[in-house]
This record gives structure tokens, sequence and C-alpha cells, in this order.
């Protein structure tokens, strides 16, 4: 019995990765709800708003998102689209949503999770034709290739696969038709922190190596990728993304709801930071995505 205890062990430690999925999505669900930014599809993955979020906890989720957006628009905006995005770990996430309603599309969305979220993911896209009726817009044939932990369109795929078996996800992305040779933008908010230093540093390394035009954006220390075959790699505390985004929209937000101790949210954002690192073969100028 004894010998059986490592993998009970990781498997409380996956339904524990799996349970973050909930919750941010709950967060979210409850800030959209409260005016913070509008998303008009996270309703069809959380269906109840919840309970009540402290303040600093909807200003916290509001500069992630807008942060990731800016750079994803970024990314986006210089390639001119011919690109693909790869979201790792993308839980109920609904980028590619807003991708096609603001018609900036990249080539081909892929999303990659654990196949237990993957196959609530699908059944959500298959009974809600808000989600569903976007992706038979892009696809250019009457049946989408779906199964149990995969679904695949022309421009958008979602994958069950566990990031830590690089062989079975490179081998399912082959699949469903990546083009390592396109400009590609991987997503990873909040995954590599869960994974071991040895499993993550695997799969950033694997990046590297298999994209020679990349760009990698997550919550991360930027030594990770400079150790790891990227050519450039920067990071912003949370506080300072705050402070980059459209003064405007953050002074409307900051009025949603009063916040007594500012303080706390200073922390919380610059305990918090976003990186992004760059392999440039194309020579897009990537490494300087973000308006100065």
């Amino acid at each position: 019995m004894a010998s059986k205890q490592p993998f009970a062990d990781s498997d409380i430690a996956d339904e524990a990765v799996r349970a973050t999925c909930d919750d941010a999505s709950i967060c979210k669900r409850f800030a959209t709800s409260k005016g913070y930014w509008t998303d008009l599809y996270v309703q069809y993955f959380v269906r109840q708003v919840g309970e009540r979020k402290a303040p600093e906890i909807n200003r916290g989720y509001y500069g992630r998102v807008k942060g990731m957006n800016l750079l994803i628009d970024a990314f986006l905006k210089k390639t001119q689209c011919d690109c693909q995005v790869v979201n790792l770990g993308a839980g109920l996430d609904t980028t590619f949503w807003r991708l096609k309603d603001e018609n900036i599309m990249p080539k081909k969305f892929f999303e990659v999770d654990f196949p237990m979220i993957v196959a609530r993911k699908i059944h959500n896209i298959k009974t809600k034709p808000p989600l569903s009726k976007p992706l038979i817009e892009t696809h250019s044939t009457d049946a989408l290739l779906l199964d149990g932990h995969s679904l695949d369109s022309d421009r958008y795929c979602i994958i069950g696969a566990d990031l830590r078996d690089l062989p079975t996800l490179e081998e399912k992305l082959k699949k469903f038709q990546i083009n390592p040779e396109l400009p590609t933008l991987f997503l990873s908010e909040c995954v590599l922190v869960y994974m071991t230093p040895e499993q993550s540093s695997k799969l950033v390394h694997w990046v590297a190596d298999a994209f020679p035009t990349a760009m990698f954006i997550n919550y991360e220390q930027k030594e990770r990728f400079l150790s790891a075959g990227w050519e450039s790699a920067n990071a912003l505390d949370m506080m300072t993304v705050y402070n980059m985004l459209p003064q405007e929209d953050v002074a409307r937000i900051e009025c949603l709801e009063f916040l007594d101790e500012k303080e706390l949210l200073q922390q919380l954002l610059q305990h918090y930071c976003i990186c992004w690192a760059v392999k440039d073969k194309l020579n897009l100028g990537e490494a300087s995505i973000l308006p100065s």
C-alpha cells in the first residue's frame, strides 16, 4: 500500500489545481457582473454570480485580465494576425470569443487543459449557441471534429492533455495542425507555479526549441526563460501594469466599489508580476511589444 501513496498524493494535488479553474472563473464572473470589464461569454460557463468578492480582489483581476489582453492584442497587431495562439491551462477562459467579436483572431486559437476540464468546456460549447455559433461561423465544413476530450474547427481547437506529458501534448498539437513556423503566442496565466521546477522547465525549453518565432506570457520570473533558450524576457509587477492601463478606465472601475485599504491593493499587485519572453527568428520586433 505504501508504494501507491505518491500516486494518491499526485491525484489530490491535481484535483486542487483543477479547483483553481473554478475559483478564477467565479471571481471573473463576479467582477464582470459589477462592471469591471465586459465579458459576454463567462456567464455561459459560470451561471451564478456567486458570493461577493472583496474590492481588492476585483481590482486585482481587472489588472490581470486587462494586462494579459494588452499583450495579446499587441502580439496580434505586430503579426497582423498571421499567427497562432496556444493557451496552456486555459480553463474556462473566453479570450477566443472576445477576439472573434473584435475581429482580431489569429489563424488558429488552441487551448489545452486537463481532460476533465476540457470535457466540461466542450459540453458548455455544445449546449450554448452563443458559444458554438462563433466556432461554426469560422469553420469551412458542416461538422466540427469532436470527441469527449477534444474539439477542433478551422480557427479554434481545445485539447485535453497533461502539460507534464510533453510527448503526448506535442502529438496532439500536431494532430490538430499546429504550425511551428508561424509566430506563436503561448499564454500561461497561472500554470507553471503548479508544476515542479523540473516539469515547468521542460515545458518552457520545449516551446523555445520547437517554435523559432514565439512569445510566452505568464506570471513568472523572467530568469526561468533566459536560462531555457529564449532570446529576451521582460517582467512588470502588476502595480506597474495597473498604472499603465488607460487611466480613464481605471478611474471608472475605482468608482464601482469603495476600497478602504488601498495599501492592501498595492501590496497585492506588487506581489505578482506578468512576464513575457521572446524568440524572434522572423525579426518582428516582439521584444518591444508594449507601448512605452
